[in-house]
C-alpha cells in the first residue's frame, strides 16, 4: 500500500524491505470490513518494498492518539476524527454537503488526482486515501419522533469531540449525551438515549437493531456522508507512496460501495422511515444553515465547502445555490 523507498534512502538496496505500522480503526475489530479492505493492500505494498504491520483498533480515539504519538506510521480514521490532522479533508463530512453517491464519487475522483495533493498535506501529515462510509442516518427508538419539533428535549448520542454534531443537536433543541465511536451504540441499544446517528454499515455489526426494535426506525435521509481516511507521517513514506495509496483507493471504491449497498439492503424495509418531500426540503435548509454557521466559526475549511458546492451544482444545476 505505502509504496517505494523513501527519497532520503535512494542509496539503499532495492531488495531491502521497509517495515511500517498501519493502525486501522474498525468498530468490529480484525474481523471487520474496514480491516478486510486494508488487508488487500498488503501484497501491493510488499511488491513496492514495504511490509505492513496491520493493527486493528475498536476504539478510534486510541488509534488517533497512538498515531499522533508516533506509534503508528499510518492510520485509518473517520473523516470527523481526521479533522485534527487535516482541516480540509476533515470538512468532507460537513452536514448536507454531499447529497448522494454521485456527488461522493466525483469528490473522491477529484481528490485522488495528483494536483489535489497540496490540499491533502498539513505539516507532518498527509491524507493518502479516502474511502466512502455511506450516508449517516438518524436512528430512533420511537418512530413517532418524526419532526424537528418532536426532537426537542430528546437525548441523542452525540460524538462529543465533533463540534458540528454538538451544534446540530443543540440547534434542534435536543439534549447532547456525550459519546464516542466505542460506546454510542450501547447507549442507544440499552435506552440511555432516544436517538443516535450512524451509517448503514454499523446497523448489524453494532447491533443497532436492538435499539430500533420494536417501536423505532431509521430515517431514510442523509444527514451527511461518512468517510474513512488514511493518514501518513510524511517523513516515514516517500511522496510516491502517498499517491500510490490514492491510486489504489480509487480502484477499490466500487468494492466499498458494494459493502454500503449490501448493508442498506439488509435493513428491513419496515424499519426505514421515509420523510415527505416537503419535510426533506426543510431539513436541507436547516443543514445548510448549520453548515454555514460552522464555516463562519472556522470549524470547516472554506475551500472544501466551496469544492463540494461546485460538485453539487455540477450534478444538479437547478439547485437554488447554483444561480449565483
Amino acid at each position: 500500500m505505502f509504496a517505494a523507498l523513501s527519497l532520503s534512502a535512494t542509496a539503499q538496496s532495492a531488495e531491502e524491505i521497509l517495515e511500517r505500522s498501519f493502525c486501522v480503526f474498525d468498530p468490529v475489530g480484525a474481523n471487520g470490513p474496514l480491516f478486510a479492505i486494508t488487508k488487500t493492500f498488503r501484497p501491493v505494498a510488499l511488491r513496492a518494498g514495504i511490509k505492513l504491520d496491520l493493527r486493528a483498533y475498536t476504539d478510534e480515539k486510541v488509534a488517533a492518539e497512538d498515531f499522533k504519538a508516533g506509534q503508528c506510521d499510518a492510520v485509518l480514521l473517520t473523516g470527523t476524527r481526521a479533522r485534527e490532522f487535516n482541516k480540509f479533508t476533515g470538512s468532507l463530512e460537513a452536514m448536507g454537503a454531499i447529497p448522494g453517491e454521485q456527488e461522493m464519487r466525483l469528490l473522491f475522483n477529484t481528490l485522488s488526482q495528483a494536483k489535489a495533493r497540496p490540499f491533502l498535506i498539513n505539516g507532518e501529515y498527509e491524507v493518502a486515501g479516502v474511502f466512502p462510509g455511506g450516508a449517516v442516518y438518524l436512528h430512533t427508538r420511537d418512530r413517532t419522533i418524526d419532526t424537528v419539533e418532536k426532537l426537542q428535549g430528546k437525548k441523542i448520542a452525540t460524538l462529543d469531540y465533533d463540534t458540528a454534531s454538538v451544534r446540530m443537536v443543540r440547534h434542534v433543541g435536543a439534549s447532547v449525551v456525550g459519546s464516542n465511536s466505542a460506546n454510542f451504540a450501547g447507549k442507544f441499544n440499552n435506552g440511555s438515549v432516544d436517538l443516535a446517528y450512524a451509517p448503514a454499515v454499523a446497523y448489524a455489526p453494532l447491533e443497532l437493531y436492538k435499539g430500533v426494535q420494536p417501536y423505532g426506525g431509521v430515517f431514510k435521509y442523509a444527514l451527511g456522508y461518512m468517510n474513512f481516511q488514511v493518514i501518513l507521517h510524511r517523513d516515514r513514506f516517500s511522496d510516491k507512496a502517498a499517491q500510490m495509496v490514492r491510486d489504489e483507493s480509487i480502484k477499490r471504491i466500487n468494492e466499498a460501495y458494494e459493502i454500503i449497498a449490501q448493508a442498506e439492503a439488509e435493513i428491513p424495509e419496515s424499519v426505514w422511515i421515509h420523510l415527505p418531500q416537503a419535510d426533506t426540503q426543510g431539513y436541507d435548509r436547516m443543514l445548510r444553515d448549520v453548515r454555514l454557521s460552522l464555516l463562519a466559526d472556522g470549524v470547516y475549511d472554506e475551500r472544501a465547502i466551496k469544492l463540494m458546492q461546485a460538485i453539487r451544482c455540477r450534478v444538479d444545476g437547478s439547485r437554488s445555490e447554483c444561480s449565483s
